[in-house]
């Protein structure tokens, strides 16, 4: 992340996935790193299943005055790539922006569906979740993916977060959100 920028960020899942979560574990671990982070959901009819909308803006210098939801973000998040056909993932994205998706698909097939120039990231996050979580919750996957792609906060960062978050179950989450790094391929 530049100095001085403000990074903003759009996370696309459904109610249970762990979007908010993602948000909330990126921005303690910007605020460790000495940032200045916000994380906040938005929700529509809030049930297990219904589209969630969550938010991180993180800004190493200044402190963030903005309490807006994200309209116009650096990079955008999907947690389901089902999502992709009945929400517009894209909309808003800035321009030289980053869309994260989890999927196996390739990237001509992401990209058809976006129908947007953007940089693409992509990591089979639910396959990665099912072997090493036990269930396919993509939250912690999906943020190894965006430390990745984007280098917003370092990896280690995320460990007290993490431990703080999930308890006994953190050690899975830790190594989830390692091999998501590992693995997220990236196109410019």
């Amino acid at each position: 992340m530049a100095k001085n920028q403000l990074m903003e960020i759009r996370w696309h899942g459904r109610g249970g996935q762990g979007a908010v979560t993602s948000a909330e574990l990126v921005a303690q671990a910007a605020i460790s790193e000495g940032k200045y982070a916000q994380a906040f959901p938005s929700f529509g009819p809030e049930r297990r299943g219904a589209p969630v909308l969550a938010f991180v803006r993180i800004d190493s210098q200044e402190p963030i005055r903005i309490r807006a939801e994200i309209t116009e973000p650096d990079v955008v998040v999907v947690l389901d790539p089902g999502l992709l056909t009945i929400v517009n993932v894209a909309a808003g994205l800035k321009k030289g922006g980053m869309v994260i998706i989890n999927t196996k698909k390739p990237f001509a097939d992401i990209e058809a569906k976006l129908k947007t120039k953007c940089k693409l990231a992509r990591v089979d996050a639910t396959g990665i979740a099912r072997e090493t979580l036990g269930v396919p919750i993509t939250n912690t996957t999906m943020v190894g993916a965006l430390l990745k792609a984007t280098e917003v906060v370092k990896l280690e960062s995320l460990v007290e977060p993490l431990n703080h978050r999930f308890g006994r179950l953190a050690e899975r989450n830790i190594n989830a959100r390692k091999r998501a790094y590992e693995e997220t391929e990236l196109k410019e």
